[in-house]
């Protein structure tokens, strides 16, 4: 990552970067989101008392350039807290510089501090080039994840 590039909480000015990057996300797994659903993740990301967080990776101009969504989880089985990184998108023209990799680093060490003692996320199977960067970063696990649309 270049050092014109920084990894920084997710601020008020960064709204009309943020919807552009999530939106974008949203697309990229098909996913119809609308104006409404933004604005919710959005109050949630700046609500204190809800458990979504956020950091924008920015470039030199403040401009953020990639996103990643994240939350704590109990894990019950190990007794202990885990994060979960719910949403990893970079802006086209900024990939390839290892930008998912810092945003993964930073959430990670945001994990660190506050005691988790795992990052964990799912992607899809298609997902080829963020699966070559999640292979570098991380342990691929045998677990399948199941749904139950309620």
């Amino acid at each position: 990552m270049s050092d014109a590039l920084r990894v920084v909480p997710l601020a008020p000015r960064h709204r009309a970067d943020w919807e552009e990057l999530y939106a974008g996300y949203a697309a990229f797994y098909r996913v119809a989101q609308t104006p409404e659903m933004r604005e919710r993740v959005w109050n949630w990301i700046h609500d204190p008392a809800h458990e979504v967080e956020a950091l924008v990776a920015e470039d030199a101009a403040g401009r953020a350039v990639g996103l990643a969504h994240f939350r704590p989880y109990a894990r019950p089985l190990s007794a202990s807290t885990g994060g979960f990184l719910d949403d990893l998108f970079v802006a086209p023209h900024m990939r390839g510089g290892r930008l998912a990799d810092a945003l993964i680093a930073a959430v990670a060490d945001e994990g660190r501090r506050r005691g988790w003692t795992v990052l964990r996320w799912i992607t899809a199977d298609n997902n080829y080039r963020g699966r070559a960067v999640y292979d570098r970063v991380a342990t691929l696990t045998p677990w399948r994840t199941y749904d139950i649309p309620l």
